[in-house]
């Protein structure tokens, strides 16, 4: 009997790399200016502002290809992290209009991620289920 288990691994990797993966774009194309801005009001080194490419660019990539699986569900993670500290951290216990929570998409990028770094990318990859590279 085979397993479903890295079509779901599947399913996961390329839903979080390709949503992610958009965002990441949109800051390819208009710069992390906004980010060094809110990185430096709060008194953090300009520099650390540019982790967003890795985070929300070649993470993902990664990701969607299976290569450094693990180690792109970690920068997601963090990426995630730094977010909601930055632009959602007044959000954290609020309802939205319809009834949910206002971080419900933050939240699952996050989960995701994490689910992503635990599980490694399965046999539908270059890294394969059990290579060096996943």
């Amino acid at each position: 009997m085979q397993s479903t288990d890295d079509i779901g691994k599947l399913i996961i990797r390329l839903a979080l790399g390709v949503l992610i993966f958009m965002h990441g774009l949109a800051k390819l194309m208009t710069g992390a200016t906004g980010i060094v801005a809110m990185v430096t009001e709060i008194g953090w080194p300009s520099w650390i502002a540019y982790g967003v490419f890795v985070g929300e660019a070649i993470a993902p990539a990664l990701i969607i290809i299976g290569v450094f699986t693990r180690f792109g569900g970690f920068a997601i993670a963090v990426n995630m992290l730094i977010a909601i500290y930055l632009q959602h951290m007044s959000q954290l216990l609020q309802i939205n209009d319809s009834g949910g929570w206002r971080l419900e998409l933050q939240a699952m990028f996050l989960a995701c991620a994490l689910a992503v770094m635990l599980l490694g990318a399965g046999r539908f990859s270059l890294g394969g289920s059990r290579g060096v590279l996943n």
